[in-house]
């Protein structure tokens, strides 16, 4: 049976040491769905909602960029690393869900996934803040891991 990896032997937190791994360039790829009402989608300019705070998901993209870089200040055991690139594609599904795409790369010894996560997340944040005078009822969805490569083991999920 596995354990945590984030647990040393007497169980407590621990981050992992990552001395005996190798570099490699791994990319990690993190998905975020936000539910949006009626009335926020009838602010659609184009491919953007526009608020009085500016263009929500240009906004958006810049919020979870910061926020990717951020990921080893504000997750506690993650390693502090200097990610090589951070994108972030947002648009509406065919069931006018916004769809975040976030794509972290980095080459280190170890991965982008969290970083990869908190860009999405931080990006379907910054939307609800900038629609909530439109509707509190946004729901933000999920967040999830779409794919990783690049280290012990790659991961890939259907969409």
């Amino acid at each position: 049976m596995s354990k945590f990896t984030h647990l040393d032997d007497s169980g407590n937190p621990s981050m992992v040491n990552v001395r005996n791994k190798k570099v490699s360039h791994r990319i990690a790829k993190a998905r975020s769905k936000v539910i949006l009402t009626e009335e926020v989608l009838e602010q659609l300019v184009g491919d953007d909602i526009q608020t009085k705070k500016g263009p929500v998901f240009q906004t958006a993209i810049l919020a979870g960029i910061m926020g990717a870089k951020k990921t080893g200040e504000l997750i506690p055991l993650c390693h502090p690393i200097g990610m090589d690139n951070c994108s972030i594609e947002i648009g509406l599904n065919e069931a006018n869900e916004v769809i975040i795409d976030c794509t972290a790369s980095v080459t280190a010894k170890t991965g982008v996934e969290m970083e990869a996560m908190m860009g999405a997340s931080i990006a379907a944040l910054t939307i609800y803040d900038m629609c909530k005078a439109f509707s509190h009822d946004i729901i933000i969805k999920e967040t999830k891991l779409m794919a990783k490569s690049g280290g012990k083991r790659d991961f890939k999920r259907e969409e």
